[in-house]
């Protein structure tokens, strides 16, 4: 199949999709929407950057426009999760874009915003609602949504949710929706642990892959720098700055509070630096991604909230300030570049704090990333509040220390086996994961 005629899309989806740019499908598509058309429940993996919105927003379109069912006040029709809310935007932008021209509406709900507003617009009725987890069980508590009428939901970057501990918040609303219900899953990865919430929410599921899960985009061009200390990274940041002043360049850092001490550094020394992390404002953060893809700043200083959220096709560089804890997230981050077929690089400063880190990343994607510089540092345990990101010698603690992220489960299994239908002690663990959203 070489077009999107070929998929067998309505042609008012057809129209929207040359509207929005699009030319042929991408093996995610090509793959995904035949199945998702077809009724049955889909597990999608593939590589950031490749279409997994379209190959699931598309197909569920076309299958509302079909049912031609009224919108009933509070009620939603299809619910789509995401773990952030960067890309609850991106997924609903995108959605806004397939359904002009149709009767079929598109709403976000996510923390940061006016809950009352949200109240207010939800009254109406929703056809697809696109939410975070934390901010839906808000809304769901006051009773200003129901989601019974739901028959289609999606789980976008269902690793995430896992990293996040928001396998609490999904135990509390899947016994919410209608059955039967047509449930998709899509991720870049692939832990043990979304095998088993597959068998938890999905029934006899079409498994669709494109790349080995765990493996970066073909065109991201990856490196190490070895860096002694905290004060080595930052000159070396700047050295490649320097050398691409024209370029979009996102850095990543472990902590709040560090990258937003490495962003003002920047700005310090006569970079153009904004950031976004999860002591940001949601106010704050649209303005700063907004300036970043307008151009108007040059860096992007951010913590993993952004890692699943932004769709920017002009990102030239992904620089790993800190390397990740959760060493599947270092594949999300460098899947901020290279996107849409283009190309892009990926450099990654260690110290000997972080070189364990770095063997678990390199375990994940089954490679070895080349050396580009630097005098490799004698391997040191990391500290166990250490700091996370900075110019020289100025890392401040660094909460959670390196172990399993706050409110993830001690095992998928735990959270699968009530997945689907809940269970006592919900109550207790309601508020678990919203934080993050």
């Amino acid at each position: 199949m070489t077009s999107f005629k070929d998929l067998g899309l309505d042609p008012k989806l057809l129209a929207a999709v040359s509207a929005a740019g699009y030319e042929t499908p991408s093996p995610i598509q090509v793959q995904a929407i035949p199945h998702a058309l077809a009724g049955t429940d889909v597990m999608g993996l593939a590589q950031t950057g490749t279409g997994k919105t379209a190959a699931f927003g598309l197909p569920l379109v076309q299958q509302l426009l079909g049912g031609h069912d009224k919108r009933e006040p509070k009620c939603v029709r299809a619910l789509i999760l995401a773990p952030t809310r960067e890309l609850v935007n991106q997924i609903a932008d995108n959605l806004i874009d397939y359904v002009k021209g149709t009767h079929i509406k598109v709403n976000t709900v996510v923390g940061g915003k006016s809950i009352n507003k949200q109240v207010q617009i939800l009254a109406k009725g929703t056809d697809i609602l696109v939410a975070t987890p934390g901010r839906l069980i808000d809304l769901m508590d006051r009773r200003a949504v129901r989601l019974d009428r739901a028959t289609f939901l999606v789980l976008d970057e269902a690793d995430q949710m896992l990293d996040m501990g928001f396998i609490h918040a999904l135990r509390r609303i899947a016994p919410e929706l209608g059955t039967p219900r047509q449930t998709m899953l899509f991720s870049a990865t692939m832990p043990k642990q979304m095998e088993e919430l597959s068998r938890a929410y999905l029934t006899d599921p079409v498994r669709v892959q494109v790349a080995t899960p765990g493996k970066a985009a073909d065109k991201v061009t990856q490196g190490i720098h070895w860096a002694q200390d905290k004060g080595d990274k930052f000159d070396l940041l700047k050295s490649y700055l320097e050398k691409e002043p024209d370029g979009l360049s996102l850095v990543f850092g472990r902590t709040k509070h560090g990258s937003e001490r490495l962003m003002k550094q920047l700005c310090a020394d006569g970079f153009k630096a904004v950031s976004i992390h999860g002591n940001k404002s949601q106010g704050q953060r649209d303005r700063a991604l907004k300036a970043f893809r307008d151009g108007e700043a040059r860096i992007l200083v951010a913590t993993d909230v952004a890692a699943r959220g932004i769709d920017i096709p002009g990102v030239s560089h992904v620089f790993n300030y800190d390397l990740p804890e959760v060493p599947e997230n270092y594949i999300h981050r460098i899947g901020r570049t290279a996107r849409a077929g283009a190309g892009g690089d990926a450099i990654a400063f260690v110290t000997g704090e972080e070189i364990g880190l770095l063997r678990q990343i390199q375990k994940v994607m089954r490679i070895d990333i080349p050396i580009l510089g630097g005098h490799q540092p004698e391997e040191v345990d990391p500290p166990k509040r250490g700091g996370g990101g900075g110019g020289r010698g100025r890392g401040g603690p660094r909460r959670g220390g390196g172990g399993k992220p706050q409110g993830q489960p001690k095992s998928a299994a735990q959270g699968a086996k009530k997945a689907a239908g809940g269970g006592q002690g919900q109550r207790r663990r309601r508020t678990r994961g919203r934080k993050a959203a």
